[in-house]
Protein backbone atom coordinates (compact mmCIF):
# COMPACT_ATOMS: atom_id res chain seq x y z
CA UNK A 1 0.00 0.00 0.00
CA UNK A 2 1.06 3.30 -0.44
CA UNK A 3 2.57 5.07 3.01
CA UNK A 4 -0.10 7.56 3.49
CA UNK A 5 -2.59 4.67 3.69
CA UNK A 6 -0.57 2.85 6.04
CA UNK A 7 -0.28 6.33 8.36
CA UNK A 8 -4.07 6.27 8.58
CA UNK A 9 -4.23 2.59 9.20
CA UNK A 10 -1.82 3.31 12.16
CA UNK A 11 -3.83 6.40 13.35
CA UNK A 12 -7.24 4.42 13.77
CA UNK A 13 -7.03 0.86 13.86
CA UNK A 14 -7.20 0.61 17.14
CA UNK A 15 -10.15 3.05 17.40
CA UNK A 16 -11.83 2.99 14.13
CA UNK A 17 -15.26 0.42 14.47
CA UNK A 18 -14.36 -1.79 11.91
CA UNK A 19 -11.26 -2.50 12.88
CA UNK A 20 -12.04 -3.67 16.69
CA UNK A 21 -15.03 -5.84 15.22
CA UNK A 22 -11.79 -7.84 12.61
CA UNK A 23 -9.60 -7.96 15.68
CA UNK A 24 -12.28 -9.20 17.92
CA UNK A 25 -12.91 -12.09 16.02
CA UNK A 26 -9.85 -13.08 14.87
CA UNK A 27 -8.96 -13.05 18.95
CA UNK A 28 -11.81 -15.32 19.31
CA UNK A 29 -11.06 -17.28 16.59
CA UNK A 30 -7.77 -18.08 18.34
CA UNK A 31 -8.85 -18.60 21.50
CA UNK A 32 -11.74 -21.02 21.22
CA UNK A 33 -9.30 -23.82 22.20
CA UNK A 34 -6.76 -21.50 24.38
CA UNK A 35 -3.88 -19.57 24.33
CA UNK A 36 -1.54 -20.36 21.43
CA UNK A 37 2.18 -21.18 22.98
CA UNK A 38 3.84 -18.84 20.11
CA UNK A 39 1.44 -16.94 17.25
CA UNK A 40 2.51 -15.13 13.93
CA UNK A 41 0.70 -11.82 12.10
CA UNK A 42 1.61 -12.58 8.92
CA UNK A 43 1.30 -9.14 7.69
CA UNK A 44 0.90 -7.23 10.49
CA UNK A 45 0.61 -4.14 8.92
CA UNK A 46 0.83 -1.18 11.62
CA UNK A 47 0.29 -3.53 14.50
CA UNK A 48 -3.05 -2.88 15.68
CA UNK A 49 -3.47 -6.72 16.01
CA UNK A 50 -0.46 -7.63 17.48
CA UNK A 51 -1.19 -4.98 20.31
CA UNK A 52 -4.90 -6.62 21.06
CA UNK A 53 -3.47 -9.77 20.94
CA UNK A 54 -1.00 -8.82 23.66
CA UNK A 55 -3.61 -8.08 25.56
CA UNK A 56 -5.97 -10.68 25.12
CA UNK A 57 -2.92 -13.79 25.39
CA UNK A 58 -0.55 -11.82 27.75
CA UNK A 59 1.27 -15.33 28.26
CA UNK A 60 1.31 -15.61 24.06
CA UNK A 61 5.01 -15.03 21.88
CA UNK A 62 3.63 -13.22 19.27
CA UNK A 63 5.97 -12.36 15.81
CA UNK A 64 4.51 -9.88 13.44
CA UNK A 65 5.69 -10.20 10.08
CA UNK A 66 5.52 -7.03 7.30
CA UNK A 67 6.61 -6.37 4.05
CA UNK A 68 7.05 -2.34 4.39
CA UNK A 69 9.74 -1.41 6.66
CA UNK A 70 8.14 1.73 7.37
CA UNK A 71 4.90 -0.43 8.32
CA UNK A 72 6.94 -2.31 10.41
CA UNK A 73 8.74 0.27 12.38
CA UNK A 74 5.12 1.93 13.25
CA UNK A 75 4.15 -1.40 14.60
CA UNK A 76 7.59 -2.10 16.54
CA UNK A 77 6.32 1.29 18.30
CA UNK A 78 3.04 -0.29 19.22
CA UNK A 79 4.85 -3.01 21.34
CA UNK A 80 2.58 -5.58 20.51
CA UNK A 81 5.40 -8.35 19.67
CA UNK A 82 8.62 -8.85 18.14
CA UNK A 83 8.38 -7.30 14.21
CA UNK A 84 9.79 -8.89 10.94
CA UNK A 85 10.74 -7.58 7.67
CA UNK A 86 9.41 -10.16 5.02
CA UNK A 87 7.36 -11.75 2.35
CA UNK A 88 3.91 -13.95 3.52
CA UNK A 89 5.24 -15.70 0.12
CA UNK A 90 8.26 -16.63 1.81
CA UNK A 91 8.20 -16.70 5.51
CA UNK A 92 11.43 -16.68 6.83
CA UNK A 93 10.99 -19.09 10.02
CA UNK A 94 11.58 -22.66 10.14
CA UNK A 95 9.19 -25.55 10.00
CA UNK A 96 7.03 -26.00 12.28
CA UNK A 97 7.77 -22.75 14.29
CA UNK A 98 3.83 -21.31 15.56
CA UNK A 99 0.95 -23.03 17.01
CA UNK A 100 -1.19 -20.29 15.26
CA UNK A 101 -0.40 -18.25 12.11
CA UNK A 102 -3.48 -15.26 11.69
CA UNK A 103 -3.54 -13.26 8.49
CA UNK A 104 -6.15 -10.32 7.89
CA UNK A 105 -6.94 -8.92 4.98
CA UNK A 106 -3.38 -9.85 3.02
CA UNK A 107 -3.95 -13.23 0.74
CA UNK A 108 -6.12 -10.36 -1.43
CA UNK A 109 -3.35 -8.53 -1.78
CA UNK A 110 -1.74 -7.16 -5.09
CA UNK A 111 1.81 -9.01 -5.24
CA UNK A 112 0.56 -11.50 -3.16
CA UNK A 113 0.51 -15.14 -4.57
CA UNK A 114 -2.08 -16.81 -2.23
CA UNK A 115 -0.97 -20.45 -3.24
CA UNK A 116 2.73 -19.64 -2.27
CA UNK A 117 1.22 -17.70 0.59
CA UNK A 118 -0.79 -20.34 2.30
CA UNK A 119 1.75 -23.16 1.69
CA UNK A 120 3.98 -21.36 3.81
CA UNK A 121 1.61 -20.77 6.53
CA UNK A 122 1.53 -24.85 6.22
CA UNK A 123 4.95 -24.98 6.52
CA UNK A 124 5.31 -22.88 9.30
CA UNK A 125 2.41 -24.15 11.86
CA UNK A 126 3.59 -27.30 13.86
CA UNK A 127 0.94 -29.94 13.53
CA UNK A 128 -2.44 -29.18 15.21
CA UNK A 129 -1.67 -25.45 14.35
CA UNK A 130 -4.54 -23.32 13.92
CA UNK A 131 -4.50 -21.16 10.62
CA UNK A 132 -7.36 -18.02 11.07
CA UNK A 133 -7.81 -15.54 7.42
CA UNK A 134 -9.88 -12.93 7.13
CA UNK A 135 -10.99 -12.26 3.43
CA UNK A 136 -13.17 -9.43 1.95
CA UNK A 137 -16.28 -11.19 0.55
CA UNK A 138 -17.83 -11.16 -3.06
CA UNK A 139 -16.66 -10.04 -6.19
CA UNK A 140 -19.57 -8.03 -7.32
CA UNK A 141 -18.34 -5.56 -4.18
CA UNK A 142 -15.04 -4.68 -5.34
CA UNK A 143 -14.59 -0.95 -5.32
CA UNK A 144 -12.44 2.30 -4.84
CA UNK A 145 -11.87 1.27 -1.71
CA UNK A 146 -10.42 -1.74 -2.44
CA UNK A 147 -8.22 -0.32 -5.51
CA UNK A 148 -6.98 2.42 -2.60
CA UNK A 149 -5.50 -0.11 -0.27
CA UNK A 150 -4.13 -2.96 -2.90
CA UNK A 151 -6.87 -5.20 -2.94
CA UNK A 152 -6.60 -7.28 -6.25
CA UNK A 153 -9.34 -9.73 -5.54
CA UNK A 154 -12.06 -10.81 -3.27
CA UNK A 155 -13.57 -13.89 -2.10
CA UNK A 156 -16.65 -16.08 -1.73
CA UNK A 157 -16.84 -19.36 0.98
CA UNK A 158 -16.57 -21.68 -1.31
CA UNK A 159 -13.45 -20.45 -3.07
CA UNK A 160 -11.89 -20.33 -0.27
CA UNK A 161 -12.46 -23.35 1.25
CA UNK A 162 -11.07 -25.36 -1.97
CA UNK A 163 -7.66 -22.39 -2.14
CA UNK A 164 -7.46 -23.66 2.10
CA UNK A 165 -7.61 -27.64 1.43
CA UNK A 166 -5.55 -27.87 -1.41
CA UNK A 167 -2.86 -26.03 0.85
CA UNK A 168 -2.92 -29.34 3.07
CA UNK A 169 -4.99 -28.05 5.97
CA UNK A 170 -8.06 -29.74 7.56
CA UNK A 171 -11.12 -28.89 9.05
CA UNK A 172 -11.11 -25.67 7.03
CA UNK A 173 -14.46 -23.46 7.95
CA UNK A 174 -15.66 -20.50 6.41
CA UNK A 175 -18.35 -17.95 8.22
CA UNK A 176 -19.19 -14.10 7.01
CA UNK A 177 -19.48 -11.75 9.28
CA UNK A 178 -20.16 -7.69 9.18
CA UNK A 179 -23.63 -8.99 8.19
CA UNK A 180 -26.10 -6.64 9.80
CA UNK A 181 -24.46 -3.58 8.27
CA UNK A 182 -24.06 -5.04 4.69
CA UNK A 183 -27.25 -3.71 3.35
CA UNK A 184 -25.44 -0.36 4.09
CA UNK A 185 -21.97 -1.73 2.74
CA UNK A 186 -23.79 -2.74 -0.33
CA UNK A 187 -25.49 0.40 -1.14
CA UNK A 188 -22.40 2.65 -0.39
CA UNK A 189 -20.34 0.54 -2.58
CA UNK A 190 -22.73 1.07 -5.32
CA UNK A 191 -22.68 4.59 -5.12
CA UNK A 192 -19.68 4.70 -5.49
CA UNK A 193 -18.91 2.42 -8.46
CA UNK A 194 -16.42 4.07 -10.72
CA UNK A 195 -14.81 6.95 -8.53
CA UNK A 196 -11.43 6.97 -8.40
CA UNK A 197 -9.59 5.08 -5.48
CA UNK A 198 -10.66 6.16 -2.62
CA UNK A 199 -10.15 4.49 1.09
CA UNK A 200 -12.33 4.19 3.64
CA UNK A 201 -9.96 3.99 6.24
CA UNK A 202 -11.06 6.75 8.55
CA UNK A 203 -13.14 7.37 11.78
CA UNK A 204 -16.47 8.05 11.44
CA UNK A 205 -18.76 10.68 13.73
CA UNK A 206 -18.89 9.53 17.35
CA UNK A 207 -23.00 8.38 17.02
CA UNK A 208 -21.63 6.57 14.10
CA UNK A 209 -18.78 5.15 15.84
CA UNK A 210 -20.86 4.08 18.37
CA UNK A 211 -23.77 2.33 16.53
CA UNK A 212 -21.78 0.41 13.99
CA UNK A 213 -19.65 -1.20 17.03
CA UNK A 214 -23.07 -1.93 18.84
CA UNK A 215 -23.78 -3.72 15.62
CA UNK A 216 -20.94 -5.70 15.50
CA UNK A 217 -21.29 -6.52 19.10
CA UNK A 218 -24.51 -7.69 18.23
CA UNK A 219 -22.99 -10.09 15.60
CA UNK A 220 -20.35 -11.40 18.35
CA UNK A 221 -23.17 -12.02 21.03
CA UNK A 222 -25.11 -14.03 18.53
CA UNK A 223 -21.60 -15.58 17.13
CA UNK A 224 -20.83 -16.97 20.60
CA UNK A 225 -24.40 -18.36 20.02
CA UNK A 226 -23.83 -20.46 17.06
CA UNK A 227 -26.01 -18.17 15.01
CA UNK A 228 -23.46 -17.18 12.02
CA UNK A 229 -25.52 -15.29 9.08
CA UNK A 230 -24.78 -16.47 5.65
CA UNK A 231 -23.60 -13.14 4.90
CA UNK A 232 -21.73 -10.16 4.89
CA UNK A 233 -18.81 -8.06 3.98
CA UNK A 234 -16.03 -10.15 5.16
CA UNK A 235 -15.18 -14.22 5.69
CA UNK A 236 -13.35 -15.27 8.50
CA UNK A 237 -11.49 -18.52 7.71
CA UNK A 238 -10.37 -21.43 10.80
CA UNK A 239 -8.36 -24.40 9.85
CA UNK A 240 -5.83 -26.69 10.77
CA UNK A 241 -2.53 -28.15 9.68
CA UNK A 242 -3.22 -31.82 10.61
Amino acid sequence: MERGEYERLAAVEERMWWFRGLHANLVAALGEEGAPGRVLDAGCGTGGLLVRLAAAFPTTERVGLELDRGAALLARAKGGGRLCVGSVDRLPFAEGAFDAVVSADVLCHQGVDERRALASFHRCLAPGGLLVLNLPAYRWLYSAHDAAVANARRYDGGEVRRLVAEAGFARVRTRHWNSLLFPLMALRRALRRGRDAASEVALAPAPLEWAFGAALALERCLQRAGLWLPFGGSILVTAVKP
